[in-house]
C-alpha cells in the first residue's frame, strides 16, 4: 500500500509569548519575551521564581463554567489550543467521518495542579474530601480524552508520554497513523501546566532551572556562554494534520507538508544527555532518510535549546556532526521566549516551523551576547529575526529517559 501525504493544515497556540497563531508569531519574531515573576504561587522561598506563564487566559471562552470545574488547567489548554486549531483549520468534524479524525497529544506529567491540591486536602481534611473527579482530572490521558468527546473525534485515541519529548513524539505519531491509512485527520500536539509548587520545588532541587530572577526576560539564553539553566513554561499547541487528499477535498489552506520522524533513545542516563549527542544524531538522521533529504538541504532547525549547559553542548555538537558542512542552515531556540513548555514544548516549535516555511522569516535566539566556545555552531540567528526562503526544516525534542524525537516539514508542493 502507498503511504500517504500528510499536510499540515491548522495551528492553535496557547502560549506565554500569546494566545492564537497571530500574536504569537508577531512575538516571537520581534524578539518579545513571555517570561516573568512567577504568579501562579508564592514562590518566595524557591530559589528559582520567575517562569513563561500564559497570560489572560480566560477558560471559559472555551469550556463552559461547570465543565471546566471538573478539569485539570493541562486540559484547559489543550482544549482551547484545539478549538483555536480546529478554526484555523476550518475544520468541521461534523462534516466529516467521526471515525476518521484521531487524537494523539503528549504531555510530560499530567495534572499536576490537581494531584497536589488534592494531597493537600487529604492532608488537612481527610480521605473522604478528596474529590471524586480527582482521578479524571489528574490522569495523563485526560486532555485527549476530553479532545475526543468535546469535538467528536472518534478516530484512533493515545497519549504520548516522553517528558520533554511527548508532544513532538505525539505529532510523529499522529503522522505515521495517517501516513498508514488509520485515519484522515489528526488532532495532536502537546499540553502541560506545570507551574506548580511541587514541579517547581522538584527542578529547584535538581539546580535544572536559571535563578537569574532580577531578569526574568534575559534568564533563557539557549547557546550562551552565560546561560544558569533553563526557564519553565506552561500552555499547549495543537497541529491539524491530515492526509493531502482530505485537504485538497475540503479546499483547506496548507501550511507545510510533514516529510519525516525520527524517535531514538541514548541509552545513557536518567537526566543527562550523551556528551557527544549520540542519540541526538540518531534521531535527526531518522528523520531526514525518512523525509528523503540529505544534510545539506535542510535550511532550518529549531533546536531543543534548553538554555541547559549539559544540553546546548550536547545538541550543539550534534548538529555540528550531520550539519558541519551545511553552511547556509541556520538554527535558533524559541525557548529563549517562551521559555520551556516541558511536554508542550515540541508541539509548539512544530507549530513554528509550519509559520517559518510559510512566512519566509525565522525567529532568533534571544539573550544571545557572548557566544559559549562549547556551542560553535556558525549561526544561532541571534536576537534578531532573519529573512529566508525555508523548503525544508527540523525540529528536535530531547526528554528526561533518554528520549529523542526529530520531525521535518517541508514547503507544500501539488
Amino acid at each position: 500500500m502507498n503511504s500517504k501525504r500528510v499536510v499540515v493544515t491548522g495551528l492553535g497556540l496557547v502560549t506565554p509569548v500569546g494566545i492564537g497563531k497571530d500574536i504569537f508569531w508577531s512575538n516571537l519574531l520581534q524578539g518579545k519575551s513571555g517570561i516573568s515573576e512567577v504568579t501562579n504561587f508564592d514562590a518566595t522561598e524557591y530559589d528559582t521564581k520567575i517562569a513563561g506563564e500564559v497570560k489572560n487566559f480566560v477558560v471559559t471562552d472555551f469550556v463552559n463554567k461547570k465543565e471546566a470545574r471538573r478539569m485539570d488547567p493541562f486540559v484547559h489548554f489543550a482544549l482551547a489550543a484545539s478549538q483555536l486549531a480546529i478554526d484555523d483549520s476550518r475544520l468541521d468534524i461534523s462534516q466529516q467521518d467521526a471515525t476518521r479524525v484521531g487524537v494523539v497529544i503528549g504531555t510530560g506529567v499530567g495534572g499536576m495542579q490537581t494531584f497536589e491540591s488534592q494531597y493537600t486536602t487529604l492532608s488537612n481534611k481527610g480521605p473522604n474530601r478528596v474529590s471524586p473527579f480527582m482521578i479524571p482530572m489528574m490522569i495523563a490521558n485526560m486532555a485527549a480524552g476530553h479532545i475526543s468527546i468535546q469535538f467528536g473525534a472518534k478516530g484512533p485515541n493515545t497519549t504520548i508520554i516522553n517528558a520533554c519529548a511527548s508532544s513532538t513524539n505525539a505529532v510523529g505519531e499522529a503522522f505515521e497513523v495517517i501516513k498508514r491509512g488509520d485515519a484522515d485527520i489528526m488532532i495532536t500536539g502537546g499540553t502541560e501546566a506545570c507551574v506548580t509548587p511541587m514541579a517547581f520545588a522538584g527542578f529547584c532541587a535538581m539546580k535544572a532551572m536559571s535563578t537569574r530572577n532580577s531578569e526574568p526576560e534575559k534568564a533563557s539564553r539557549p547557546f550562551e556562554l552565560n546561560r544558569d539553566g533553563f526557564v519553565m513554561g506552561e500552555g499547549a499547541a495543537i497541529l491539524i494534520l491530515e492526509s493531502e487528499e482530505s485537504a485538497l477535498n475540503r479546499g483547506a489552506d496548507i501550511y507545510a507538508e510533514v516529510l519525516g520522524y525520527g524517535c531514538t533513545a541514548d541509552g545513557f542516563h536518567i537526566t543527562a544527555p550523551a556528551e557527544d549527542g549520540e542519540g541526538a544524531v540518531r534521531s535527526m538522521k531518522m528523520a531526514l532518510n525518512n523525509a528523503g533529504l540529505t544534510p545539506g538541504r535542510l535550511d532550518y532547525i529549531n533546536a531543543h535549546g534548553t538554555s541547559t549547559k549539559l544540553n546546548d553542548n550536547s545538541e550543539s555538537a550534534a548538529i555540528k556532526t550531520i550539519f558541519s558542512g551545511n553552511k547556509e542552515l541556520l538554527v535558533s531556540s524559541t525557548k529563549s521566549m517562551m521559555g520551556h513548555l516541558l511536554g508542550a514544548a515540541g508541539a509548539a516549535e512544530l507549530a513554528v516551523l509550519a509559520l517559518v516555511i510559510q512566512n519566509s522569516k525565522i525567529p532568533p535566539t534571544i539573550n544571545y551576547e557572548e557566544p559559549d566556545p562549547l556551542c560553535d555552531f556558525h549561526d544561532f540567528v541571534p536576537n534578531v529575526m532573519r529573512e529566508k526562503i525555508v523548503n525544508y526544516a527540523m525540529s528536535n525534542s530531547f526528554g528526561f529517559g533518554g528520549h529523542n524525537a526529530s520531525v521535518v516539514f517541508g514547503k507544500y508542493n501539488i
